[in-house]
């Protein structure tokens, strides 16, 4: 069957989904009354859309414009858009590249890219040496594990590396010069230091 919408109908926002995050919340009361000062106040906000009178007549056409309205059908495309072409920065750490990644799919919540898909294109936008720290945190083959063992696998190690990083942090801003201190102890700190930098 051929789908009769236009490129822009197709482009909005689908309205599913949304039932638990917006709720019409019950009244309690059986009269009240909306004081002036109130109303003022919200005819006075520039954000206050001007729709014409009848417009809105029932609660999926209230969600569809006020999903719409804030996230207009040239969002998810330039967010998709930023999913699919996303590489690591030269001097960016996986665990950053990660959070930067997340934040892309946060951006765009009906972005449509299967788990299998996300997975994929975060591994393939790694630096090689990220890809292999990966893989070997992954017990061989990145892509042999489960879409579900995947995500296990980078939130580990993404959790593991800010932790070392975070701990590195700690030991170069120590106020103590490496000059001061024992041969033994100079010896001990930069294999300290060697070791956690390993991923």
């Amino acid at each position: 069957m051929a789908d009769n919408r236009t490129m822009a109908q197709m482009l909005q926002a689908p309205i599913e989904g949304y039932e638990d995050a917006i709720v019409v919340p019950p009244i309690n009361a059986n009269n009240f009354e909306l004081k002036q000062p109130l109303i003022n106040l919200v005819q006075s906000n520039k954000f206050t859309d001007k729709e014409p009178p009848r417009l809105i007549l029932t609660w999926d056409d209230l969600v569809s414009k006020f999903i719409n309205q804030f996230f207009p059908p040239s969002k998810p495309t330039y967010y998709r858009n930023e999913i699919i072409t996303f590489f690591q920065k030269p001097n960016e750490t996986f665990n950053e590249a990660w959070e930067r990644f997340k934040g892309l799919l946060h951006q765009c919540p009906h972005h449509g890219f299967s788990e299998l898909h996300q997975l994929d294109t975060f591994y393939n936008s790694l630096s090689s040496n990220d890809q292999d720290a990966l893989d070997s945190a992954a017990g061989g083959n990145f892509s042999d594990k489960m879409p579900q063992e995947g995500l296990a696998v980078i939130e580990s190690k993404s959790k593991v590396h800010y932790s070392r990083s975070r701990a590195n942090d700690s030991r170069v801003s120590t106020d103590a010069p490496l000059s001061n201190s024992s041969p033994s102890n100079n010896s001990f700190d930069i294999q300290q230091l060697a070791a956690s930098l390993k991923i």
